[in-house]
């Protein structure tokens, strides 16, 4: 298998529900080695409280991805940034930051990023991987979804975007949350250029 480690990765989270799967993807990403750029939106961080419980606050998030998912996440570097920091590392293309996913994504982020907004580190951070030609994943969270939201979702694509919609499949035949969670951080690693052992592949 490839050494992926080493590899910089930036995850944005927003204020859309689905925190399971915005931890869960960082841990696979920390345990892998990799050095993740973390930029969460005020409502994000509420939604790692709120869904995950205060022991999963931003300052103290690198100690309960420990706790749930083991010591390999001490394999990574977490760096966690102000979302008001748009002159951090990641707003710019110099910087060595391979890709980038915003899990979950609001709709209120979905349409900033659509329209080139740039009003935020998260926004910024998006701009970049679109005009550099990087990986930029966008995980919203939304249902049903108005026409102006499936729109912004096409005009993200068309600017170069991978769209994927928390979506966890049932074929795996899941039985728990973390199941599902670890479907949709799989998804988000292979689109990221991962390899990854987190849901069985179909095989028909």
């Amino acid at each position: 298998m490839l050494d992926e480690s080493g590899r910089c990765i930036a995850v944005g989270i927003t204020g859309a529900s689905g925190a399971l799967y915005a931890v869960r993807t960082i841990a696979a990403l920390l345990s892998k080695g990799c050095r993740v750029e973390l930029v969460a939106s005020s409502f994000g961080r509420r939604l790692l409280c709120d869904e995950l419980g205060e022991l999963a606050a931003i300052d103290r998030l690198l100690e309960y991805l420990t706790n749930r998912y083991g010591e390999d996440v001490k394999s990574g570097i977490l760096k966690v940034h102000s979302n008001r920091d748009v002159g951090a590392s990641i707003a710019s293309g110099s910087y060595a930051c391979e890709g980038m996913v915003i899990v979950p994504c609001s709709m209120k982020t979905l349409a900033g990023v659509a329209h080139g907004l740039s009003r935020t580190l998260i926004e910024r951070g998006a701009d970049v991987m679109l005009k550099e030609r990087r990986p930029l994943v966008i995980v919203p969270r939304e249902t049903p979804m108005n026409l102006i939201q499936l729109r912004n979702m096409v005009a993200s694509a068309e600017a170069g975007a991978l769209v994927m919609p928390a979506m966890p499949a049932f074929y795996q035949g899941p039985l728990t949350l973390d199941d599902l969670a670890d479907f949709m951080a799989g998804k988000i690693l292979g689109a990221l250029g991962f390899s990854h052992q987190l849901y069985p592949s179909w095989t028909g």
